[in-house]
């Protein structure tokens, strides 16, 4: 397993990859892991269990997107290095990813916020938290977005993107008032 720090290094580096799609993707991915503890935990919510699954369902495709997202931003770049014609296809493809990253973080704050009424005692901070964090990822990746798209501008994707933003801040919002 890797151990925190080495994460922090790995990001930190001088490498262009991973970046931010890739960290928006991955911590997205801890906030449903977040939820899927906190139905785990949580024997008194007659919808644990579905939502355990449904929690982990999202972890893992949000790992999956966010190496996706780690792929297309490199090949974006060599395309951005060599200025070659790839480069429009390449940036369309590399606003795609995030854009779902968006979307499933957004499916992440929704179920944390269910998770946050729901689940018993102290589970419910952990889902509050998690609700937190899916919004913030999903910010991220819809700024993401925007970049990628920079050059085309009333693209539908860009509005799609913060409409994510909007579903996921508000369900965090109200994850965050649930009663502790």
């Amino acid at each position: 397993m890797t151990e925190p720090r080495e994460l922090a290094e790995l990001i930190s580096s001088t490498e262009a990859v991973p970046a931010s799609g890739w960290v928006a993707g991955v911590s997205a991915s801890f906030a449903a892991a977040l939820v899927a503890k906190a139905a785990a935990r949580s024997e008194g919510w007659g919808g644990a269990a579905g939502a355990r699954a449904q929690a982990a369902n999202l972890r893992d495709r949000l790992l999956t997107l966010a190496a996706k997202d780690a792929s297309a931003y490199d090949t974006a770049l060599g395309h951005l290095e060599r200025r070659d014609e790839g480069l429009a296809g390449a940036l369309a493809a590399a606003a795609d990813i995030p854009l779902e990253l968006a979307e499933t973080a957004a499916d992440v704050a929704l179920l944390a916020a269910e998770a946050a009424e729901c689940a018993d005692g102290a589970s419910r901070a952990d889902a509050s938290a998690a609700a937190a964090l899916a919004a913030g990822a999903a910010r991220a990746a819809a700024k993401l977005v925007s970049v990628n798209l920079s050059t085309t501008p009333g693209d539908e994707r860009i509005a799609a993107a913060e409409r994510a933003v909007d579903t996921a801040e508000g369900a965090a919002r109200m994850a965050l008032r649930a009663d502790i």
